[in-house]
């Protein structure tokens, strides 16, 4: 399990807008909002699209001893289900990456991005209104973005569903949770969702190799401190908490209730076929989630 891994948890947001594209600040104000809010790390992932002069900011001179850049951005092409264009999220790109071609797909575009280094992500299924087909053809994707802090303000911004439904389909993804900030006076507030990456070093690509590999769990304010399989149970270890929940890909879940938990063991026996994963939810109804758990393979 990653808590035992060397290193140690730095915060960050991967999914974030500058007024590059259609965010409120420039990216070294952006960047100073996530550094004064105790974040380890940002990603400006501003929309590429010829709109916008197809941006991939180049954030290395906002890098500092405590605080660090990722280099991305939202790759777009056409056309879902819905009729709508791809959103992608790509952190880790190349400054040179190419404008996608008036031909290419979303899929396509998305293994591009993925063979130049970049972790990938399905930005905000449920507010793109994403079907499971879309999201099986986005075969080069890393990662699914199962909260965005942004979608949430229309209740679109909880993505759980569609994950499960890929990884019962055998997908082995990550499940990530970001902010989409675009800092404009009608947003909600920023910070509110980010990841907790588990790497030895505050580097960039040693935080993108974690994130390949699935190094991290997610949250918009409780903490994890464990999370360990023994036998047929699993044990959870949190920040004080309302509710600790173990779901996944079978119908039902084992769960906790109560006033300041801080600790749960569950039995494995409805998730030992399937996956499984931790949701540590507060009084106030903040959540943290870990990614995907596969029991017989632990």
């Amino acid at each position: 399990m990653i808590f035992d891994l060397p290193g140690r948890f730095w915060r960050g947001n991967l999914h974030t807008h500058s007024n590059r594209s259609d965010g409120a600040l420039t990216p070294a104000e952006t960047a100073d909002v996530y550094r004064g809010a105790g974040y380890d790390f940002v990603s400006i992932t501003d929309h590429f699209r010829a709109e916008y002069g197809f941006p991939i900011s180049d954030t290395r001179d906002l890098r500092t001893a405590g605080f660090t850049t990722i280099i991305g951005a939202e790759l777009h092409a056409p056309r879902t289900e819905a009729g709508q264009q791809w959103h992608i999220v790509a952190v880790g790109l190349p400054l040179d990456f190419a404008p996608p071609s008036a031909s290419e797909t979303g899929p396509e575009l998305a293994r591009r991005a993925r063979s130049a280094g970049a972790f990938v992500g399905m930005a905000h299924p449920s507010a793109s209104l994403l079907t499971a087909a879309d999201a099986e053809s986005l075969d080069a994707a890393h990662s699914i973005e199962v909260y965005n802090a942004l979608s949430d303000r229309e209740n679109r911004g909880d993505s759980w569903h569609l994950a499960d439904v890929l990884l019962n389909r055998g997908h082995r993804l990550t499940t990530y949770a970001a902010d989409d900030a675009h800092l404009q006076p009608q947003d909600p507030p920023s910070c509110q969702a980010w990841v907790r990456v588990r790497a030895e070093s505050l580097e960039p690509d040693a935080l993108l190799t974690a994130l390949k590999a699935g190094h991290f769990y997610s949250s918009t304010g409780p903490e994890l401190y464990d999370v360990r399989i023994e036998g047929d149970t699993i044990t959870v270890q949190c920040s004080p908490a309302a509710k600790i929940l173990l779901s996944g890909g079978h119908p039902g879940a084992e769960w906790a209730e109560g006033t300041d938990l801080t600790e749960a063991t569950f039995p494995l026996r409805l998730f030992r076929a399937t996956h499984c994963r931790v949701t540590v939810e507060d009084a106030s109804g903040r959540r943290a989630w870990t990614n995907p758990i596969y029991p017989v393979s632990v």
